[in-house]
């Protein structure tokens, strides 16, 4: 049976970072989804935050109107948030914890502590034939109340694996892979669509991607820091490049049924 297909999705956040530096219209992120799904991306990715610090609503409604594939729209799950993602109507939406003072996203969502408030959210997301994701850490407990909440899709948070290997600390790194290995096998086997993100860089995306569980990786801020260099087209080529050369050394795929795609 072959593998199933591993798409990338590009998170173009921080082009609206650079662009509120000087609070005037460029760079634009939509051009930059247009450029990358022009090179290979399967997806576009963008956190509409509550501060509104690098996204903005009229980018969501852009984003929405002129790419050609897959909006994946990140967000709080808060009642502003939703009836945003109601009107806008993205393929996906990915539910992701938020605080105003962090840096960027700091671990995954704790959907046991929250699965009374997330319910009803994403009961209304699925009514909508919007996909729902969670991005949460791969913790067994975590991985089992997703499924119980009818959430098709998690995304598996990969930032301690990443950062431990960037660092150099090989048993922290170790230990983390072996986590987000076990995760994602214990969530296709539960029909959960299995995603991951978050740090990744060419040598951690390639290795990710020999996961067979995991079907999408969505990532951004490296795509980006590199894009300054070598162009936006040229990265997400070479991005593309390391995923495919991982998934030529993917295992067997588990056999599952799957509940996700509402494409």
């Amino acid at each position: 049976m072959p593998h199933p297909p591993l798409r990338l999705g590009v998170n173009v956040d921080h082009v609206a970072t650079l662009r509120n530096a000087r609070g005037g219209p460029n760079p634009d992120p939509v051009r930059a989804a247009l450029l990358a799904i022009e090179a290979g991306a399967d997806g576009i990715t963008a956190h509409l935050r509550e501060d509104r610090r690098h996204i903005r609503d009229d980018d969501m409604a852009r984003l929405k109107a002129e790419i050609s594939k897959p909006l994946n729209f990140e967000m709080a799950a808060t009642p502003e948030m939703l009836g945003i993602a109601l009107a806008t109507r993205p393929h996906a939406v990915c539910l992701v914890p938020e605080r105003r003072e962090e840096l960027t996203t700091e671990g995954g969502l704790d959907v046991v502590g929250q699965h009374n408030a997330l319910a009803p959210f994403i009961a209304r997301l699925n009514d909508a034939a919007i996909r729902v994701s969670l991005f949460i850490a791969a913790e067994p407990r975590q991985i089992e109340m997703a499924a119980k909440l009818s959430a098709p899709v998690i995304e598996i948070h990969t930032g301690a694996w990443c950062d431990a290997v960037v660092d150099g600390h090989k048993e922290k790194a170790e230990a983390e892979w072996q986590r987000i290995v076990a995760g994602a096998a214990l969530a296709r086997s539960a029909g959960l669509e299995v995603h991951a993100g978050h740090g990744l860089d060419y040598v951690t995306a390639e290795k990710i991607a020999s996961l067979a569980e995991i079907v999408e990786l969505n990532i951004g801020y490296y795509m980006m820091g590199e894009a300054l260099f070598v162009g936006l087209g040229e990265t997400v080529r070479t991005m593309r490049a390391a995923m495919d050369r991982g998934r030529h050394k993917a295992g067997p795929p588990v056999v599952a049924a799957t509940r996700s795609d509402r494409a």
